[in-house]
C-alpha cells in the first residue's frame, strides 16, 4: 500500500476522532492540532490498529515525527 492510500484511510480515522476537521497530510504532527493530546494519541493508535488491522510495538508510533512517517510504518506493517 502506498503512502497516499494510507493517508486517505488515516483521513477517515481522523474524521471519526477529531471534533474539528484535520487534514491528514504527511507533514502533520501532534503539535499542529490543539486537541491532539496524550489521550487522543491513545485513541488514534487504537483506531489506526483497528482500521488497518495492524499492531504496533511500544514506542513505534511515538518514534514517528509526523503523519508521513506513521503512514510509512503502517505500509511496512501491511507488507506480506
Amino acid at each position: 500500500m502506498m503512502q497516499a492510500e494510507v493517508l486517505a484511510k488515516l483521513q477517515e480515522v481522523f474524521d471519526g476522532i477529531f471534533l474539528e476537521k484535520v487534514a491528514a497530510t504527511p507533514e502533520l504532527s501532534a503539535a499542529d492540532v490543539d486537541e491532539w493530546d496524550s489521550l487522543m494519541q491513545i485513541s488514534l493508535v487504537i483506531a489506526v490498529e483497528q482500521k488497518f488491522r495492524v499492531r504496533f510495538r511500544i514506542g513505534e508510533v511515538e518514534a514517528a515525527r509526523n503523519l508521513g512517517e506513521l503512514a510509512d510504518l503502517i505500509a511496512k506493517r501491511m507488507e506480506p
